[in-house]
């Protein structure tokens, strides 16, 4: 990252994301602690259902054209900006399909943005844009190599197209990452040291490893990993962490290894496309909408029943993911309100109803802590430090 990246880049990154970040989180605890109305520490935003890809598992609707507008987007950022949260996840269906996205950007140069992409629109145009702006750190998925890539995305050389966005970045000398979503089918390919010198060699600073979730309308719950593959993913994040050539970052487990959820802790929610404000990007319900300028924000987080009961009642049932360990007790806190779906498909309850009980990432009795010093300071102090959890 610093051999690559230009000093301004990193200025940025310094100055927009670690420092405001710092400050935000103690922020955050303070009103958590004190009992003050509440604001999430960090606000997601899904800008838009259009894609380009048809992945499974994705919670996005095929087809989708929901999307928020400019002025809704902007208003989200100036109100979260307004509780000194200044860090902001983009993501779609492909943000990039978003028209007017590097405008945002480049209109609050004071924030830091990670841009969830499936890479395969990133341009050199566009990285280069990316780099104007000098306030964005790219999030690629790459879901496998050649074959799994084209199986999990239903798409042709989507491998090969998605690297060509990895190639930009680096050829722009952004600060990027690389994501996966793990599951049986890319287990073998995805968690092994090669990969890691793999990504490294491609000039990405983190790698981030997520748990593949079975959600939307073409879930295939029998690709989600067994309990042993958790603990076995675990065992090697905590393991490559200590020399691994790049950051290894996951939001799972905090540093004595137990299992957390960001949502239950109020670390962060999640803004649909639709304008709707979810407890978690995967959970497609909601009680609280947007007005055209998102200038209701501040009111309905702090007057949110729904969101408040969902918090309470998911962290008082368990520390990993309801979506999955408990799906039926996720449906009944759900109905306890007057919710509407915010999927353009509206069949989410349907899909909630038919899942079965998986393995989450709450390993229970086979609880890892972490190994690598800085890593479990910055989970203890900058991430998951404060005592928000149920």
């Amino acid at each position: 990252m610093f051999r690559q990246s230009p000093v301004r880049l990193l200025w940025k990154f310094v100055r927009n994301f670690c420092w405001p970040n710092l400050w935000n989180m103690r922020h955050f605890e303070q009103r958590q602690r004190r009992g003050e109305p509440f604001f999430p520490a960090f606000n997601m935003i899904s800008i838009t259902e259009s894609c380009n890809l048809s992945c499974s598992g994705c919670w996005v609707s095929r087809g989708g054209r929901k999307r928020l507008t400019l002025e809704q987007v902007d208003g989200i950022i100036r109100e979260s900006k307004r509780h000194g949260s200044k860090f902001f996840g983009i993501l779609g269906g492909e943000p990039l399909m978003y028209q007017g996205l590097t405008d945002i950007f480049l209109q609050h140069s004071d924030c830091y943005f990670q841009l969830f992409t499936n890479g395969t629109l990133l341009t050199d145009d566009i990285a280069q844009r990316l780099r104007k702006a000098g306030n964005v750190t790219p999030l690629i998925s790459v879901e496998g190599l050649e074959q799994e890539s084209d199986r999990r995305r239903q798409g042709n050389e989507v491998y090969l197209r998605t690297m060509q966005g990895v190639h930009a970045c680096r050829k722009a000398g952004l600060i990027f990452g690389i994501a996966a979503s793990i599951c049986r089918t890319n287990f073998d390919e995805l968690v092994n040291h090669s990969h890691i010198e793999r990504v490294a060699r491609e000039g990405a600073a983190y790698l981030w490893y997520y748990i593949y979730r079975p959600v939307g309308a073409d879930a295939h719950p029998e690709v989600a990993l067994s309990e042993e593959q958790i603990i076995q993913l675990r065992q090697f994040l905590v393991d490559e962490r200590l020399d691994a050539p790049v950051a290894l970052i996951d939001v799972y487990w905090d540093a004595q290894g137990r299992a957390l959820c960001p949502g239950a802790m109020g670390m962060s929610h999640h803004v649909s496309p639709s304008g709707a404000l979810e407890f978690c990007p995967v959970i497609q319900m909601a009680t609280d909408f947007l007005n055209d300028d998102a200038s209701n924000m501040t009111e309905l987080y702090e007057k949110s029943k729904f969101l408040a009961s969902m918090r309470h009642q998911i962290a008082q049932s368990l520390r990993g993911c309801i979506l999955m360990e408990n799906p039926q007790r996720m449906v009944e806190i759900i109905r306890g309100f007057d919710v509407r779906e915010t999927t353009s498909r509206g069949t989410a309850m349907n899909e909630y109803l038919g899942m079965q009980p998986l393995p989450s990432h709450d390993m229970k009795e086979h609880i890892i802590p972490e190994k690598s010093a800085p890593y479990r300071w910055l989970k203890k102090h900058y991430f998951f430090g404060f005592g928000a959890y149920g």
